[in-house]
C-alpha cells in the first residue's frame, strides 16, 4: 500500500497539465494555427504536384516513355488494330529526326564503313528503362524498296541470321496493316529469348518508308519453359534516299535506316554495352553481303505481293516540311527540360517556404507554444532528412504502369 502511495506521489510530481502545450504565451494559439496550416499546405501541394505529374504521364503516352503491352484475349481484329496507331508514328517520327550531337546522355558506341556499308550509333539509359540505341546504317547502290523488303522478309532472314531460331505468322490485320509474329532468338552462353510481337510499316513521300515494332501477348504463341520471353521491346526504323540522307551527296545512290531500339532481354546493362559494342559490325557486315544477294532469292517473290497490301500512307498531316519537322523536334527537346524546370522551381518554392516557416517558428523560443514547437520540429524533421525519398515515391506513384495490358478482342 505505500509502495502505491509512492508511485501515485511520483506521477503527479513528474506529470504536466496537457493546456501547458498550447497555452504557454498569449500568441501560442495562432503560432500553432499557422504551423498545422502550413503541414496542411505542404500535403496539399505533394497531393497535387504527384497528381499533376501522372495526369501528364498517360498523357505523354510517346514513344520514348510508352509500354503498352497488347494481351491477347482472341483473335479478333478491332483488338489488334489498337496495338499501334497513327500516333506512336508520330512519336516514332520524332525520335528518329532528334539531334542528339549536343546531348551529353547519348554515349559514342561504334562508327565505322566501308566501300558499301558504313554504321554509327550511339546508346543512352533512360531512368528505369532498359538502354535505347540510335543507330544509321548506310548501304551504297540500294533502292529504299529493296532494303524495306529485306528487313521485313523473316524467312530470308532464317537463312542468313544463324541467330534466329525460329519464326512463324501468328496474325495479320489487313485493315490495320498489322502483323504479329513470334521468334525465338539465340543468346550465346544464355538461354534462347523469344519474341512476341507486333509491327505495322507505313509509306511516306519520296518512298520513304517507316515501320514500328513492339512487344505484344498472342493466344497462338504461350509462354515455353524453355525460353525466356522478352517482356519490353520498342523498335522503329526510317528507311530513305537521296536528298534525304544525313550526308548527302549530289549523284549518290544509296539509302539508310534510321533506327531507335530498346529491348528487355534479362541482360546486365554494361555486359549488354559490351557486347553490342564488340560484335555489332560484325553483324552489320554479315547483313550487308546478305542484302547483297536479296534481290534474286525466290522468298522475296512470294513477300512483296503480301506486304503491299499491309502497306499504309502516312497521314498528311503527319508530314510537314523538312523546317517544320526540325523545329517540332527541336521544339520536342526543349519543351520537356522547360516543363520539368517549372516543376523543379515549383516544388522549391513550397519546400523552401516550409522550412523558412519551420525556422522561424523554432526560432521564437518561448514566444511560442510547446506545442508550435513540437509541431515545427516535427514537419521539419520529416521533411529535411527525407526529402528524397518523398521525391523518389512522387515520382513512383507518378509513373504509369508499364505492366497494364490492353485486351485483343
Amino acid at each position: 500500500m505505500a509502495r502505491s502511495e509512492t508511485l501515485r506521489s511520483y506521477f503527479r510530481a513528474s506529470a504536466f497539465d496537457s493546456g501547458e502545450l498550447w497555452t504557454e504565451s498569449a500568441g501560442g494559439g495562432w503560432a500553432t494555427a499557422i504551423v498545422a496550416l502550413l503541414l496542411v499546405s505542404w500535403r496539399l501541394l505533394r497531393l497535387f504536384y504527384s497528381r499533376r505529374i501522372q495526369r501528364a504521364s498517360w498523357a505523354q503516352g510517346s514513344f520514348e516513355d510508352s509500354a503498352l503491352i497488347a494481351s491477347s484475349g482472341g483473335g479478333s481484329s478491332s483488338g489488334v488494330s489498337e496495338i499501334i496507331s497513327d500516333a506512336d508514328l508520330r512519336d516514332l517520327m520524332i525520335s528518329l529526326d532528334r539531334n542528339l550531337e549536343g546531348d551529353d546522355r547519348w554515349e559514342h558506341v561504334i562508327d565505322r564503313s566501308n566501300d558499301l556499308v558504313s554504321y554509327k550509333a550511339k546508346c543512352y539509359r533512360p531512368k528505369d528503362e532498359p538502354l535505347k540505341y540510335h543507330s544509321v546504317t548506310t548501304f551504297e547502290n540500294c533502292s529504299t524498296e529493296l532494303l524495306r523488303d529485306f528487313y521485313m522478309d523473316n524467312e530470308y532472314r532464317k537463312v542468313w541470321d544463324k541467330i534466329l531460331i525460329q519464326h512463324k505468322q501468328l496474325q495479320v490485320d489487313e485493315d490495320s496493316g498489322i502483323e504479329i509474329g513470334c521468334s525465338m532468338k539465340k543468346f550465346p552462353l544464355l538461354t534462347p529469348r523469344e519474341y512476341v510481337l507486333a509491327w505495322r510499316i507505313w509509306e511516306g513521300k519520296d518512298k520513304t518508308f517507316y515501320c514500328l515494332i513492339k512487344d505484344c501477348e498472342h493466344p497462338l504463341a504461350p509462354r515455353q519453359k524453355k525460353y525466356v520471353r522478352v517482356r519490353f521491346y520498342r523498335s522503329g526504323w526510317r528507311i530513305r534516299q537521296g536528298k534525304q540522307l544525313s550526308v548527302a551527296v549530289p549523284g549518290r545512290d544509296a539509302c539508310e535506316i534510321t533506327v531507335v531500339h530498346q529491348e528487355d532481354a534479362g541482360l546486365n546493362v554494361e555486359m549488354a554495352k559490351l557486347t553490342f559494342a564488340k560484335g555489332i559490325w560484325s553483324f552489320v557486315s554479315k547483313t550487308n553481303s546478305a542484302l547483297r544477294g536479296y534481290s534474286s532469292h525466290p522468298s522475296r517473290s512470294v513477300l512483296v505481293p503480301a506486304l503491299l497490301r499491309l502497306i499504309k500512307k502516312v497521314p498528311s498531316d503527319l508530314e510537314p516540311c523538312d523546317e517544320t519537322r526540325t523545329q517540332e523536334t527541336r521544339q520536342s527537346e526543349v519543351d520537356i527540360p522547360k516543363r520539368n524546370s517549372i516543376s523543379a522551381a515549383t516544388k522549391w518554392i513550397a519546400n523552401g517556404l516550409l522550412v523558412a516557416g519551420g525556422i522561424i517558428f523554432l526560432s521564437r523560443g518561448r514566444a511560442t507554444t510547446i506545442g508550435a514547437q513540437l509541431a515545427a520540429a516535427c514537419m521539419l524533421s520529416k521533411f529535411m532528412p527525407h526529402g528524397a525519398e518523398f521525391d523518389q515515391a512522387d515520382r513512383t506513384r507518378s509513373r504509369p504502369d508499364r505492366r497494364k495490358a490492353r485486351r485483343v478482342g
